[in-house]
């Protein structure tokens, strides 16, 4: 029990202790560590985002978040309910984050919360490829290129089925073309390389979804 109480208390301490911002995307590059090996990173613009919200467990919300606006926005472009909620400011973007707390509205978050060595997770839209076909979809090998085929070297092949497999009809979740990319993914265990909070950027390993530009949530727990 002792040892279960332990760790429900790092758990929420975890939960408070939680540093994140909004990035833009800008492109890879290298960083040279102390040992002199090059490692691949992706350079991130964080942009100060402000806390416009703060959301309580045990209120009138049930679950504790920080709502946060990034960018500036002319206001005759956005909705009155929208100009309500963030007290007349115009952000291009508002994100809300699960589990943050110890902040309140107004305050600013910048790349200075985030120090060399922290491990993060990046979430973002993956680029568009638009409708595609099954080999670049889902990585089919295709048709034989002899023997006599012609026309069906890049085909998914048969789809329906007879007999005993799903009675004549299209399975649920069978692999066919259709449009590729644009799907939410998050990629864990990133390091921090390189934090210049004065310039506002980030340097993470690795890749990280999206392309240029793409709006990422660079979260630390």
């Amino acid at each position: 029990m002792a040892e279960r109480a332990m760790r429900l208390c790092i758990a929420r301490f975890a939960l408070k202790t939680m540093k994140f911002i909004l990035a833009k995307k800008e492109g890879m590059t290298r960083v040279f560590g102390e040992d002199g090996r090059a490692r691949a990173g992706t350079i991130l613009t964080a942009d100060p985002v402000t806390v416009i919200q703060v959301k309580t467990k045990g209120g009138k919300d049930t679950y504790s978040a920080i709502q946060v606006g990034v960018g500036v926005r002319k206001t005759k472009n956005i909705s009155k309910a929208v100009l309500g909620h963030t007290k007349g400011k115009g952000y291009t973007d508002i994100r809300e984050m699960r589990g943050a707390e110890g902040a309140s509205v107004g305050n600013t978050i910048d790349a200075s919360v985030f120090v060399v060595g922290d491990v993060v997770q990046v979430s973002g839209i993956t680029k568009g490829k638009g409708f595609s076909g099954v080999v670049k979809r889902h990585g089919f090998h295709g048709g034989p290129r002899s023997h006599g085929q012609k026309h069906t070297e890049r085909s998914p092949g048969s789809i329906g089925g007879s007999g005993g497999r799903a009675g004549g009809r299209v399975a649920k979740g069978m692999r066919m073309a259709g449009r590729m990319g644009t799907d939410r993914v998050t990629v864990t265990n990133l390091k921090i390389l390189v934090v210049d909070a004065k310039a506002g950027k980030i340097i993470v390993s690795g890749a990280v979804p999206g392309r240029r530009g793409t709006l990422l949530e660079v979260v630390s727990k």
